[in-house]
C-alpha cells in the first residue's frame, strides 16, 4: 500500500511511530558529546578523541585522532566550563597546550604556554573558568635576563609550586603567575563554587599533605588557610592531615565536602567544609588497591574512585554528613588494567534529564578506555556495547565534553 492510498490518520499514526522508535531522520542517532584522552609516548605525548554515541555511549575516534598532543608525556587534560576548550599539561616539557573544540569535536592546537616551574603534575579550573591552576613539583628561579633557571632537581630535591593562568573569553591564556607551596605537590582542585583551592602533596616527612587556600576572585591568587603554613627551601610545609601517599582530590558540587583518596592506606577521606574553607576529617572509607581519580555524577548521590592496583572502579554513595559508604551494587567493577581518571557525560550535561549517563576509565596498562553506563536511580554499572575502546599507548587522564548545540 503506497502513502498516496493510506488516509492522513494511518500516516500520522505511522510517523508517531517512527518517531517513538527513533527511527525519524532527525532522530538521536548522534552524538552526545565527546571523550578526549591524553596518552603518553617517549618522544611526543597524544590525544585520542572520541565523540559518544547517544543511545548506547559507544565510542567512535574522531577523523583527526589521534593528534600531537605538543609534548612530552602529557599528564593530565581539563575542560573549560563553556566546553569550547581544553588544556593539555606536559611533564617534561612543562607547559600547557590550548586547544580549541570544533563543532564536530575535532580538536585544534593553538597556543603552547610555558609553566613558572619544572615537572608539572596536574591542572585545574576554577568554577567560574577565569583561572588555570598547574602543579609543578620544582621551583624555577627567574635570572636577571628574565630566563628561568630551574632551581631544584631530582638528585638536588626541593619545593614546588603552582603556576596560575588568567583565562581570556576566548580561552587564551594570560601572563602566568607563581604560588610556592610545599614539597612534591600532586593533585590540585579549584573547582569549589566558594572560591578555595586544595592540594595535596607527598612529602614523606610530613602527615599533613592537605593544604588549603582562599583564592582571589579577581586576580586568582591564593592565600593559606588559617592551619597551613608555606616553609621555602627544602623543608616540610604544614598542612591538613591526611594519609601517607595521598593520590586524588575532589571537591563536591556544593564545595561542602572534599574527599582525599590514599594509596598507602587504599582509603578515601572524607572532610566536611567549614565557610572559611577549613576541612575537617569526618570518615574514612577502605577502597580497593592504589586508589587515585576520583567522579561524583551530577546528581551529587554517587561516588566513584578509580583503584589502579584492583583494575577496578569502587563505587559509594553518601551518608548523612558526606561520609562515602561503599555501594551495594557498585563496589568493585572490574575495568582495564591501571585506571587513572574518570569522567561521565549524560544528564544533567545534556539538558535532558531523561537521558542516559555513562562513566569512562582511562587505564594506562591496557591501553584503553572503558564506558560503563550509570543508573540513576541507585548508581548501579553495566558495561556500554563494544567497551574496551582502543586507545594508543600509556593511556594518562582523560575528561569529557558535551555537545553544544548550534556551535
Amino acid at each position: 500500500m503506497t502513502l498516496k492510498k493510506m488516509g492522513r490518520g494511518a500516516i500520522a499514526s505511522l510517523m508517531s511511530l517512527a518517531m517513538g522508535l527513533g527511527l525519524t531522520a532527525c532522530g538521536r542517532d548522534y552524538s552526545v558529546g565527546y571523550v578526549y584522552m591524553t596518552t603518553a609516548s617517549t618522544t611526543s605525548g597524544l590525544i585520542n578523541g572520541y565523540k559518544v554515541d547517544y543511545q548506547q555511549g559507544y565510542l567512535t575516534q574522531l577523523a583527526n585522532s589521534p593528534l600531537p598532543s605538543g609534548g612530552k608525556n602529557p599528564v593530565t587534560v581539563v575542560a573549560s566550563p563553556d566546553h569550547k576548550s581544553i588544556y593539555v599539561v606536559h611533564r617534561d616539557d612543562s607547559n600547557v597546550v590550548h586547544f580549541l573544540i570544533g563543532t564536530d569535536g575535532k580538536l585544534y592546537p593553538q597556543k603552547t604556554y610555558n609553566i613558572t616551574g619544572s615537572f608539572a603534575t596536574d591542572a585545574s579550573i576554577d568554577a567560574a573558568g577565569k583561572f588555570l591552576y598547574v602543579t609543578y613539583t620544582y621551583q624555577n628561579t627567574i635570572l636577571a635576563d628574565g630566563t628561568q633557571q630551574q632551581l631544584y632537581t631530582p638528585a638536588n630535591p626541593g619545593p614546588g609550586g603552582v603556576t596560575i593562568f588568567p583565562i581570556a573569553a576566548d580561552g587564551t591564556l594570560g601572563a602566568p603567575a607563581t604560588f610556592n607551596l610545599g614539597r612534591n605537590p600532586v593533585k590540585i582542585a579549584a573547582t569549589s563554587p566558594n572560591h578555595f583551592v586544595y592540594v595535596i602533596a607527598q612529602d614523606t616527612e610530613t602527615s599533613g599533605n592537605l593544604f588549603g587556600f582562599s583564592q582571589n576572585p579577581s586576580s586568582g591568587s591564593l592565600n593559606p588557610l588559617p592551619g597551613v603554613t608555606i616553609n621555602g627551601g627544602n623543608v616540610a610545609s604544614i598542612g591538613f592531615p591526611t594519609g601517607s601517599t595521598p593520590a586524588g582530590v575532589l571537591v563536591d558540587n556544593s564545595g561542602n565536602h572534599l574527599y582525599v583518596t590514599d594509596q598507602g592506606q587504599n582509603a578515601v577521606m572524607a572532610y566536611s567544609v567549614a565557610a572559611s574553607g577549613i576541612p575537617s576529617l569526618i570518615a574514612t572509607a577502605a577502597t580497593d588497591s592504589a586508589p587515585g581519580g576520583m567522579t561524583i555524577d551530577g546528581s551529587g548521590k554517587y561516588l566513584f574512585i578509580a583503584s589502579s592496583g584492583a583494575g577496578a572502579i569502587n563505587g559509594f554513595t553518601f551518608g548523612p554528613n558526606g561520609e562515602p559508604i561503599r555501594s551495594s551494587v557498585s563496589g568493585s567493577v572490574q575495568v582495564g588494567t591501571g585506571p587513572t581518571c574518570l569522567a561521565m557525560i549524560g544528564a544533567p550535561s545534556t539538558g535532558d534529564p531523561t537521558h542516559a549517563i555513562y562513566l569512562y576509565t582511562s587505564n594506562s596498562l591496557s591501553n584503553n578506555i572503558s564506558g560503563n553506563q550509570m543508573d540513576a536511580s541507585d548508581g548501579r554499572l553495566r558495561q556500554i556495547q563494544r567497551t574496551p575502546f582502543g586507545a594508543n599507548a600509556l593511556p594518562s587522564c582523560l575528561v569529557t565534553v558535551p555537545a553544544i548545540p548550534g556551535r
